[in-house]
C-alpha cells in the first residue's frame, strides 16, 4: 500500500517536532514539515493527501495567514484534505476556515494530539 503524504505547517518548532515524532512512526504515513504557508505552497507539487495547517504565522507580517494559504492550496489542489490546527480560540474564525475549504478545525488544547491522531486516521486511513 502506498504511503499517504501529510504536510504539517506550523511556525512553532516544538509543535512541528512533536507532530513529526508522533506521526512518522505510524505505518502508511509520510511526514513533511514546513515553517510557513509559503514553504507548503512551494511543495504542493508533491501532491500531499492531507495538509495540517497552523492559523497564524506571527513572525512576519508579509507572511500569508492560514486563510490565505487555504485559498491558495485550493487553487493548486481541490481535493486535498485540510485540517486547521490553531491555538486561537476565536469561534468566529472556524466558519471562515470551513467556508474557504478547510475540512476540520482543531484547537491546540491539552488533548489536541489525540484529536489530531483521530482526524488524520479518519482522513488518510489507519
Amino acid at each position: 500500500m502506498e504511503n499517504k503524504m501529510v504536510f504539517f505547517v506550523d511556525d512553532d518548532k516544538m509543535i512541528l517536532n512533536l507532530l513529526e515524532y508522533t506521526f512518522k512512526s505510524r505505518a502508511g504515513i509520510e511526514v513533511r514539515t514546513f515553517f510557513s504557508g509559503e514553504e507548503c505552497l512551494e511543495n504542493m507539487h508533491l501532491k500531499p493527501d492531507l495538509v495540517v495547517l497552523d492559523h497564524l504565522f506571527p513572525g512576519d507580517m508579509d507572511q500569508l495567514s492560514g486563510l490565505d494559504v487555504i485559498k491558495k492550496i485550493r487553487e493548486a489542489d481541490k481535493d486535498v484534505s485540510i485540517i486547521i490546527l490553531s491555538s486561537q480560540q476565536d469561534e468566529n474564525l472556524i466558519p471562515e476556515f470551513l467556508k474557504v475549504g478547510a475540512n476540520q478545525y482543531i484547537s491546540k488544547d491539552d488533548y489536541f494530539i489525540d484529536a489530531l491522531i483521530e482526524s488524520i486516521e479518519a482522513e488518510v486511513g489507519p
